[in-house]
């Protein structure tokens, strides 16, 4: 089972609102879970970049991946990085502008992309993010060749350096606002999957779970 941080480093201490803060790693990691897009800040030739890319997690480690050529991921194997992610919940509409708010959960990660060398624990990456996806669906496809896995490159960054910062709950307004006539609560945020559009020359013409009829 994953053990809590013992305290936050300089970079991850949450500041504002530290009452909103989370240090544990299993916090750290369901947020990661619920993710389908991560911002990469990065330093490369003299200028500094933040790319939103794919991610997903295995063990206490945040994995990416894309072509051998890629700079970013040449940038990121030869220097620090700083990785976010949020997790819209809900729109928070008070009395005033000055409370409305947002309901989220986001992660803050620092630390340095290491290579997954190993041609098998790279292939086992990669089926994690597959079956994230769409969960069995590894399976199922023709087996990735040894070219396109050379061709691939996937890296993984600890979570060890890491916080979450959270918010929930409704508006939080001045008692002098309480009884302004306006409506004030929360707007839930949901994301959800559409209806599956199935190619023309699809040999399987049923869309695998849970976007299948009747999931």
């Amino acid at each position: 089972m994953a053990t809590p941080h013992s305290a936050p480093s300089e970079r991850t201490r949450v500041r504002r609102l530290p009452d909103r803060a989370d240090y544990e790693i299993a916090q750290v990691a369901a947020i990661v879970d619920a993710a389908w897009v991560a911002h990469v800040a990065f330093s490369s030739e003299g200028s500094v970049h933040s790319i939103p890319t794919a991610v997903w997690r295995e063990g206490e480690h945040l994995y990416i991946h894309g072509a051998k050529a890629s700079r970013m991921l040449k940038a990121l194997e030869a220097g620090e990085c700083s990785v976010s992610i949020a997790v819209l919940d809900g729109l928070v509409l008070a009395r005033s502008a000055f409370h409305h708010s947002m309901n989220f959960r986001s992660v803050v990660i620092y630390g340095r992309f290491d290579k997954v060398e190993d041609e098998a624990a790279k292939s086992r990456a990669l089926q994690v993010f597959t079956d994230k996806l769409a969960p069995g669906r590894w399976d199922t496809l023709r087996p990735v060749t040894a070219k396109e896995l050379n061709a691939t490159t996937v890296l993984r960054l600890s979570l060890a350096e890491a916080s979450a910062k959270l918010r929930s709950g409704g508006p939080k307004d001045d008692e002098e606002d309480m009884g302004w006539p306006v409506w004030a609560g929360v707007v839930p945020v949901v994301q959800t999957f559409g209806a599956p559009q199935t190619e023309p020359d699809s040999v399987v013409p049923t869309p695998p779970a849970p976007f299948g009829p009747g999931v």
